[in-house]
């Protein structure tokens, strides 16, 4: 069993990679190999000691043959540009995200016409492929039966590589299967150029200490979901059988990941009953016409019925989220505070 995570030093896929190092098995059956394809590779990576590991660094689209030198069982694709990314540099976005996804499709395509194993590929899409089109308003609670229209070059690129997966699975050369991630929050680490990406910051960079800016209207609300629960539903879709029934996957559509809904300002207000005004007080409303224009056009509610058939279910609040995030980066949370040991109020 060969497991490939592109993007595998992002922070979701070492956050997998730990999952699958621990359990050693992908649904029942022990694995023989974990290949991480990356750009980056961090020095000092303590994925890159464990045997089971192989590194495979550099552009993917350059890298495609180390990746398929040998036959490739189940293939998690994480690598992308981001939201705000994609739409600072048009080419950026075309090339990492749509290009690459592509030409891997391609290399697993010529893996199983050469007698080799049919891979079995998550790819990782995202919320922005909905959008409010002008003619065509969204419903109040969106299911993978609403119609995307993507209002950012990141949504296009996704919903693109969403058909690419779902015509590839059509004709047999992919067993493809699509998991459209919501915004995840609490993510630990520095920020990056997700336009999203505040939704982490606002309650990571005050913990830590550290001002942050909330550049969108604290009455916005958005769709979340926690790192941890995240990382549970990629894995249960990569694992699920096709068929009808609980636990299966059932059709070719997504399957929209448990969505969280929650407004800026209950996620400011938990924050102030976690860790205290002065805490709360670091973080600066200041709007951004941009920023807000992006993360605005996602919805922010829906139907989450097609994930709980494979049993799976959003975090119950954001309080239980910020808890995690306590428990799980207690070496992030600014020394001295009453949560610098991971200890998340009584009251949460």
């Amino acid at each position: 069993m060969r497991i490939v995570i592109t993007g595998g030093f992002g922070f979701l896929g070492r956050e997998i990679t730990s999952t699958l190092l621990r359990t050693r098995t992908y649904r029942g059956a022990p694995i023989d190999r974990l290949v991480l394809a990356d750009r980056f590779v961090p020095s000092g990576a303590p994925e890159a000691a464990d045997p089971l590991v192989r590194i495979v660094r550099g552009d993917l689209i350059e890298s495609l043959a180390e990746v398929f030198a040998e036959p490739v069982d189940v293939l998690i694709h994480l690598a992308a540009a981001v939201s705000a990314e994609c739409e600072a540099d048009f080419d950026l976005g075309m090339g990492a995200n749509l290009d690459t996804t592509r030409a891997l499709l391609e290399a697993a395509r010529a893996q199983s016409a050469t007698g080799g194993p049919t891979p079995r590929l998550v790819f990782s899409s995202s919320v922005a492929v909905y959008g409010p089109d002008p003619a065509l308003p969204l419903p109040s609670v969106v299911s993978e039966s609403t119609l995307p229209t993507p209002r950012s070059s990141y949504g296009i690129q996704k919903l693109v590589c969403e058909q690419l997966v779902a015509d590839y699975t059509r004709r047999g050369f992919v067993d493809g299967r699509v998991a459209r991630l919501m915004t995840v929050s609490v993510r630990p680490g520095r920020p990056n150029a997700a336009a999203s990406g505040f939704l982490s910051g606002i309650i990571r960079e005050p913990l830590a200490g550290l001002p942050a800016v909330c550049p969108v209207r604290p009455d916005l609300r958005v769709a979340l979901a926690s790192p941890r629960r995240t990382v549970e539903a990629i894995l249960r879709i990569a694992e699920a059988e096709r068929g009808t029934g609980r636990g299966r996957l059932d059709g070719g559509l997504p399957v929209n990941l448990p969505a969280l809904t929650v407004s800026v300002a209950e996620m400011l207000a938990t924050l102030r009953q976690v860790a205290g005004d002065a805490v709360a007080d670091l973080v600066t409303i200041a709007p951004d016409r941009d920023i807000e224009a992006v993360v605005g056009s996602w919805p922010s509610v829906f139907d989450n019925t097609r994930a709980a058939t494979l049993g799976l279910e959003p975090d119950p609040s954001f309080a239980s989220v910020v808890r995690d995030y306590l428990a799980d980066h207690p070496d992030a949370i600014l020394v001295g505070s009453p949560h610098a040991a991971g200890r998340p109020d009584p009251g949460l």
